[in-house]
């Protein structure tokens, strides 16, 4: 049941419920820890949603992820009246914009423990007015916070590089990842039926003796679709037998262009399904995965498919170099190295052996780095620090083994 103790009580705050996603599994453990946990977010079918698996209250206030200071002021003083009726011990927020309006809320409602979880620099050092301005505004949420969790060693270099907080605000809990990989439960090859490869190729329209390239993320310019679109074109030649599937939706914000975008829809060998909810079928049905992005804070993608013994051809970008072993899991190319990418993407289509070697490799790193357990436990630790060097109760847990 719900405690009415204010101590016991975390709110997550995200722009998007796409977000909340990172906190299947860990919702239901800090319950089972004492802890009463609400979610804010956008309003939609997702966050209602998430409420309903989790079992959590959640609360609907329109957030964007654009600069709009009008309506970002607006849902600042909504946030606040919120947070003052709820009343939380810990505000934990998550993406840049929640992190700006999360702290910045917290701080006015005087909510005692403030985190924020840095998934990625949200912008490529050097990119302009835009990167600065998310720069600034995720200083300012770092300041605010009394901690702040990175999901990879590398962003957390770049978070401290770009002068965003100081190392000793800025913490990698485990091995990093927000909530960890279900390699058990979910992403397991074991798992699936013994024609799910079949399925799956037949539901997108590939031929079941193709060799599938995957993509699975936005389809936007900064993950590297133009590189990709180059390096295809090269391959789709020399391979008739090679098909690419890339899984995700275009985005108006940071589009991929025109060009790219019309490309991919007129090629036959071209595979575009959208969204896909159960992406367990995706992987299912690709040889590889490529990730030509700029910027990550640790892919999920290059994760997942890793879980599910695909190798994996990614940039040497921040986050991704904490995902793929080079050379052991997979290739790390130079980001926006179309050629490199093609060349490394070649190597696996040409050599099934080394498919085979480098995708069992990823997944047993995977079992053995990524547990979501691990990652669940270090989270809570990390609230109970928060709330001892407060003063604060931690509360008791639910069961009597204490989860």
């Amino acid at each position: 049941m719900p405690s009415s103790d204010p101590a016991a009580r975390i709110v997550h705050l995200t722009t998007v419920p796409q977000t909340l996603s990172f906190l299947h599994g860990q919702v239901g453990y800090m319950k089972d820890r004492g802890f009463e946990v609400h979610a804010i977010s956008s309003p939609g079918a997702m966050l209602d949603q998430f409420g309903e698996v989790e079992g959590v209250p959640v609360h609907a206030v329109p957030m964007t992820r654009q600069v709009t200071p009008l309506l970002d002021l607006a849902m600042l003083c909504r946030l606040y009246r919120l947070l003052t009726k709820i009343r939380p011990t810990i505000l934990h927020a998550h993406s840049p914009k929640g992190m700006l309006l999360g702290m910045l809320s917290a701080a006015m409602a005087g909510v005692p423990v403030r985190v924020c979880t840095l998934h990625g620099l949200g912008y490529v050092p050097g990119s302009g007015l835009k990167g600065a301005l998310v720069r600034s505004s995720t200083r300012l949420a770092c300041t605010l916070a009394h901690s702040v969790l990175c999901v990879s060693p590398s962003s957390r270099d770049a978070a401290h590089d770009e002068g965003i907080a100081n190392l000793g605000k800025l913490r990698v809990l485990g091995n990093g990842s927000a909530n960890g990989i279900q390699a058990l439960s979910r992403f397991n090859p074991a798992l699936l039926e013994d024609d799910a490869r079949r399925k799956a190729r037949q539901s997108y329209g590939i031929p079941q003796d193709a060799i599938v390239i995957g993509f699975v993320g936005r389809i936007v310019r900064d993950k590297g679709l133009g590189e990709l679109a180059r390096a295809w074109a090269a391959l789709r030649g020399e391979y008739p037998r090679a098909h690419l599937l890339i899984v995700g939706e275009f985005e108006a914000q940071d589009p991929v262009g025109r060009e790219v975008e019309e490309a991919f829809a007129a090629d036959e060998r071209v595979h575009l399904p959208g969204r896909i909810s159960v992406i367990e079928t995706a992987y299912a049905c690709m040889d590889l995965l490529v990730l030509p992005t700029y910027r990550e804070g640790l892919p999920t993608a290059a994760l997942e498919a890793a879980a599910m013994a695909l190798p994996v051809v990614a940039t040497r970008a921040v986050g991704c170099v904490d995902a793929v072993v080079d050379g052991v899991t997979g290739t790390l190319v130079p980001v926006r190295d179309w050629e490199a990418l093609a060349t490394a993407t070649r190597t696996y289509l040409q050599d099934p052996a080394l498919r085979a070697r480098h995708g069992q490799a990823g997944r047993e790193r995977v079992l053995h780095d990524f547990q979501p357990s691990v990652v669940w436990d270090a989270v809570y630790q990390e609230y109970v620090s928060l709330l001892r060097a407060r003063r604060l109760r931690v509360p008791q847990a639910v069961s009597a083994d204490g989860g």
